[in-house]
């Protein structure tokens, strides 16, 4: 079965593009020669993102100025298909299309499935500029009055899906991501990393992008009250400062930063490569995710995958992600994160570098057969295994 997707770029949004690449992996290993995963990308595209991707055995890239931008969005919404899109999965003999924040149109002749990762803008409409809000809205809406199978990917999602939408009638299947770390990129020393970047030997990792519900801002409020408890806390941050909703969020964090004096405990990266995301988080004495809003974490999930303490908001995917096996804080509890950060790093004994758990492989391979099974199900094959919904 030959899978469409769109290139989703790693500089706008990483967790995405990891989802793919983790996916890719996923059905390579564990269901070798059932499906290729097309990637659809535009001329002007980043040439190592769409290179790591068709690294992966069984990849294929297709580069179409169809993809630049969303040229054939007015189409898809107006005459019920975007043609240049349509013409470029006919020519590589699609069976299935995944939509990621794109629509096609409901003349699309192959069967479409409606990748939501999370319905933030209807739980956090304030972080939204009003244009960019309905835009989503719109866009979910008409996919599901296209008949589109929809794929989430938490039962917190699902849950969300059913209020906010309690009249459709869609098929809805609940793909549970899971990561299994390439074993090429857990070659770097975590200890040259650490002094790559002038980090002690405990710090806390928190590699999120910057965008506002990430909430970073609640980790320096909290590092503020360790430094008036004559705490020596630190935590590395990497990730993204390019937010197209809120272009001067970083530049606000930073300034607090400045101001209360904590440069030497929030300690941002910036961009790094992988490798040194990984090294980075096997040797963290824990992850934090303070995150106001996920559909599923994809730092969450690599943390999981190497067995990494977790300090995390108490949102109700975090718990499902955990099975409330880490420690969790109010998003507006800059207190509570501070007393989990000072007894951790207390109870905290030196490097440790953390390699991955013997049961991830079964983790990925649920998520390789959950996928697989909403793929069959949406282009009408009979399928054998269960899917979540």
């Amino acid at each position: 079965m030959r899978i469409a997707f769109s290139h989703i770029s790693r500089r706008l949004w990483a967790g995405g593009f990891n989802y793919q690449r983790n996916l890719f992996a996923a059905l390579g290993r564990f269901r070798p020669g059932e499906f290729v995963p097309v990637v659809f990308a535009g001329n002007t595209a980043d040439e190592n993102e769409l290179a790591e991707l068709a690294a992966t055995p069984g990849v294929e890239v297709v580069r179409s100025a169809a993809f630049d931008g969303q040229p054939g969005l007015a189409a898809a919404l107006g005459l019920g298909l975007d043609p240049g899109a349509a013409a470029a999965f006919r020519s590589a003999r699609a069976d299935v299309v995944v939509e990621a924040a794109r629509f096609f149109g409901w003349r699309l002749a192959i069967p479409a499935v409606a990748w939501i990762p999370d319905l933030q803008h209807r739980s956090l409409p304030q972080l939204f500029p009003r244009t960019a809000r309905w835009r989503r809205e719109i866009g979910f809406r008409v996919q599901m009055a296209s008949g589109r199978t929809i794929m989430l990917s938490s039962e917190s999602a699902f849950r969300d899906f059913k209020a906010y939408y309690p009249h459709a009638r869609n098929r809805v299947s609940v793909v549970r991501f899971a990561t299994q770390p390439p074993a090429a990129l857990l070659n770097t020393d975590p200890s040259e990393v650490i002094a790559t970047y002038g980090l002690p030997e405990n710090y806390f990792y928190l590699p999120n992008q910057f965008y506002r519900h990430k909430n970073h801002q609640l980790v320096v409020d909290a590092l503020t009250i360790l430094k008036e408890r004559g705490a020596n806390v630190v935590v590395c941050a990497s990730g993204s400062t390019e937010d197209r909703r809120e272009p001067g969020y970083y530049e606000q964090v930073n300034a607090q930063v400045r101001e209360r004096g904590l440069d030497a405990h929030f300690r941002h990266v910036g961009t790094i490569p992988l490798s040194h995301v990984y090294a980075l988080l096997r040797a963290s004495t824990a992850l934090i995710n303070p995150s106001r809003f996920e559909g599923w974490s994809t730092t969450v999930e690599e943390a999981k995958s190497f067995g990494v303490p977790m300090i995390l908001s108490d949102l109700d995917v975090h718990k499902e992600q955990t099975d409330g096996a880490a420690r969790y804080f109010g998003v507006n509890d800059p207190v509570a994160l501070a007393d989990h950060l000072m007894q951790v790093s207390q109870e905290a004994r030196g490097l440790v570098v953390r390699n991955v758990v013997p049961h991830q492989d079964d983790s990925v391979r649920a998520f390789a057969a959950s996928f697989a099974a909403t793929m069959r199900r949406a282009a009408g094959q009979e399928i054998s295994e269960p899917v979540a919904r």
